[in-house]
């Protein structure tokens, strides 16, 4: 295929610019709306117990656990003072009034519940049920945070729930994913001016990574009509998208220059170009997308939507490599080192050289460097085996956030956490109302577990297995038809080990008043997400192991280069992996980068930067085997030929490493923490996989395997020569004397 391709985009490289042109603009106008069609929810699975008891308190009961709740401070009094009462009233009815809100109730409205009050007596709660989606919850928060936060007659008004935390994660990664792109482009731009030398050369990448992004917007915008997707999955478009185009790029323009270099003209350097390097990059992109299409088997939609993005990302990132870059790279021919500012021969000698000698230096004692290499990956590692997996809160945004404040204090001066409760609903209990007795025992049963502040039924409130208020009419909510339902208030930090703990002993109490009980809430989405994930991880591990043996077999034809590959990315994630437990579970680098430590790893990001950092690992694999086995095929040794390759790609893997690198620390100055940890983790897994493992363990496990590398039963081997995807270049015979202005063009 690639062999047609090739002189077709030399011929007609005019004719592919000015499609490729304008198939930009259309995605530039059709991709640029996908923002619109995004969602900001996604973190539940909806098929738990947690979700359906939700979706069963929303339709049958119209409400559910307060998604906003709103501060009220007296800042010259009490709470019970007339004035703050009389203000606190207002808001609760006119927070009524408002569309989009389903319910509206306040430590005033309800009878002065001491739960409800600050232990100070200055500061009250108003709790709020949102209607719809988690779509049209977002859009209602932000106009109630804009027409109600402030001051409202004696009363001072902050937000605060789950809705305003989501609404400002949203918003901070919004002007944080701007604020990446803005730091990220013009340092990546003057480091590919130095690694290549020419600022004409250092701007292809960048054009790759524009078409590669614009593309998939369109594909996302396509998705969105089908389906959910997230709208988190734009930081991942942006960051690989213009990191596998630096790689690409890199990969294919370096080849590009190097055939160039060796006297080649330009149509000539272009076709072997997209023969070897092109052929590559396909490869290289079909592990990224295959590594990103395993987070399918996932029902959250904030993964789902990663995979959408990665798989679209890497498929569009490699046609612009193999289709757009070289009719661009033949229309420029020579042109393409213009405007030089360094003057870098182009090496073709590959003897010798800083990266061959590493290789051979590796080479003599390789025993001695695996040995210490892996050690000191499992000693990096170590941290990983005291891992603990939570749910984000508050404590994701920074410190000083006006609803990271507000979260504060509702943690700190009231008895319970009212936006952590666990929504028990209990169905077929036929009139709830005829069976007060029963409701009232369960109440009781409840208030008296351990890390339960208070109970909430419609028989009245419970603290303690005692009943300190009656059932007033605003209890009436917790009664449907054929069906009760019960506010859990945990005492205890409810996304906790003791938070799972309380759910799983609501779920083992056996004194419900029916035999179906549904128990949701946010403690419970923490249980049911971990055990959701968690089962279907070795589906998606398989996935990745299978589909990546298969992809490397048929392009090596070996079954041992396969399975060390494999190897020695789990040992570079598994360091990478104990870097993030110490620094962020554990906080070691809290105060230095500027988050709050909750104890915890949000369960959903260790799957999704295993999924992204083992594709981009591979992806440096597929470049530094591809050269060594073209080495391989032409007569050499396994010493001579891992060193060659080494040489020429060394370099090439490096430079990529420390530009996607940048691109990715970008995003770690996320001001919300998993953000901040997704971008500085797969910062450190690229740069541990180049100068760690492409470096000591590769070399030294191929000396150590020697012939074997290449080995295959005689099967597969058969297999192999009958479908392989293998398209080895001939040789033209000796390159022609190099032209002196294209020996002196910068690298």
């Amino acid at each position: 295929m690639l062999a047609r391709l090739a002189p077709f985009l030399v011929r007609r490289r005019r004719l592919v610019l000015v499609v490729s042109l304008l198939l930009l603009v259309v995605a530039g106008a059709y991709g640029g709306g996908v923002v619109e069609r995004l969602t900001s929810g996604g973190f539940t699975d909806p098929g738990a117990e947690s979700s359906r008891a939700t979706s069963v308190i929303e339709e049958t009961f119209g409400t559910g656990e307060p998604e906003l709740v709103l501060l009220a401070t007296a800042p010259s009094g009490s709470v019970d003072d007339p004035a703050a009462s009389a203000a606190g009233n207002e808001l609760t009815a006119a927070l009524l009034a408002e569309p989009g809100v389903a319910e509206a109730a306040s430590y005033w409205s309800l009878g002065n519940p001491p739960p409800l009050r600050s232990e100070g007596g200055d500061r009250a709660l108003v709790l709020v049920g949102l209607a719809g989606d988690e779509d049209d919850q977002d859009l209602t928060t932000k106009r109630l945070r804009e027409t109600y936060e402030g001051d409202r007659g004696a009363l001072v008004v902050e937000a605060g729930g789950q809705a305003a935390v989501f609404d400002e994660v949203g918003h901070t990664i919004e002007s944080d994913l701007l604020r990446a792109e803005l730091i990220a482009l013009p340092i990546t731009m003057v480091l590919l001016v130095l690694v290549f030398g020419s600022v004409v050369a250092a701007s292809l990448p960048l054009l790759v990574g524009v078409i590669a992004v614009m593309g998939t917007f369109v594909a996302l915008n396509v998705i969105a009509g089908l389906t959910d997707v997230s709208i988190y999955a734009l930081n991942l478009t942006t960051a690989l998208g213009l990191g596998l185009a630096i790689d690409y790029s890199l990969f294919m323009v370096s080849r590009f220059r190097e055939e160039l270099a060796e006297g080649r003209a330009t149509g000539d350097a272009v076709v072997r170009t997209v023969r070897t390097a092109g052929r590559t990059v396909l490869f290289s992109a079909g592990t990224v997308a295959i590594s990103l299409a395993a987070l399918l088997v996932f029902p959250l939609t904030f993964l789902r939507s990663f995979a959408y993005a990665g798989i679209a990302v890497a498929a569009m990132a490699a046609v612009a490599a193999v289709v757009v870059l070289p009719a661009l790279l033949a229309a420029l021919g020579p042109k393409v080192n213009a405007l030089r500012v360094l003057r870098r021969p182009v090496r073709t000698d590959t003897s010798s050289g800083p990266w061959h000698r590493i290789a051979t230096a590796v080479m003599r004692r390789p025993l001695p460097v695996a040995t210490a290499a892996v050690a000191l990956l499992l000693f990096l590692g170590a941290p990983f085996t005291g891992i603990r997996f939570g749910l984000p809160d508050d404590r994701v945004l920074p410190p000083g956030n006006d609803v990271r404040a507000t979260q504060d204090v509702l943690r700190e001066e009231f008895a319970g956490d009212e936006t952590g409760a666990v929504e028990v609903v209990a169905l077929g209990t036929g009139d709830p109302a005829a069976r007060t007795t029963d409701v009232d025992a369960y109440a009781v049963e409840l208030s008296t577990l351990e890390g339960v502040a208070r109970v909430d039924a419609l028989t009245g409130t419970y603290i303690a297995g005692v009943k300190v208020a009656e059932a007033t009419p605003a209890n009436a909510r917790f009664a449907a038809t054929d069906a009760t339902w019960f506010n859990v208030v945990p005492s205890i930090e409810p996304m906790s080990a003791e938070g799972e703990a309380l759910v799983r002993s609501v779920r083992t109490l056996g004194t419900a008043p029916s035999d179906e009980v549904l128990v949701g809430g946010r403690p419970a989405e923490l249980v049911d997400s971990k055990a959701s994930l968690f089962s279907r991880v070795p589906f998606a591990i398989g996935i990745i192991a299978v589909t990546t043996f298969v992809v490397l077999f048929l392009m090596f034809g070996s079954i041992l280069v396969p399975i060390k590959a494999l190897v020695l990315n789990v040992l570079s994630l598994t360091a990478t992996f104990g870097a993030m437990v110490w620094i962020f579970q554990d906080g070691k680098l809290a105060g230095t980068l500027g988050f709050t430590a909750t104890g915890t790893i949000d369960t959903a990001m260790p799957i999704l930067m295993f999924c992204i950092a083992f594709g981009l690992s591979m992806d440096y694999e597929v470049f530094l085997l591809s050269r060594i086995k073209e080495e391989h095929d032409k007569g050499a040794d396994t010493t001579t030929s891992v060193a060659v390759g080494l040489e020429r790609t060394g370099g090439i893997v490096t430079a990529a490493a420390v530009l996607m690198s940048v691109v990715f620390l970008a995003f770690g100055t996320s001001g919300v923490s998993f953000m901040k940890m997704f971008g500085i983790g797969l910062a450190l897994a690229v740069l541990m996989d180049a100068f760690v493992i492409r470096a000591t363990l590769v070399p030294a496990f191929m000396k150590l395997a020697g012939d074997a590398n290449w080995w295959a039963p005689a099967p597969l081997r058969r297999l192999h020569d009958r479908i392989g995807l293998s398209e080895h270049v001939e040789l033209d015979g000796p390159a022609p004397e190099a032209h002196p202005a294209l020996v002196g063009a910068a690298e």
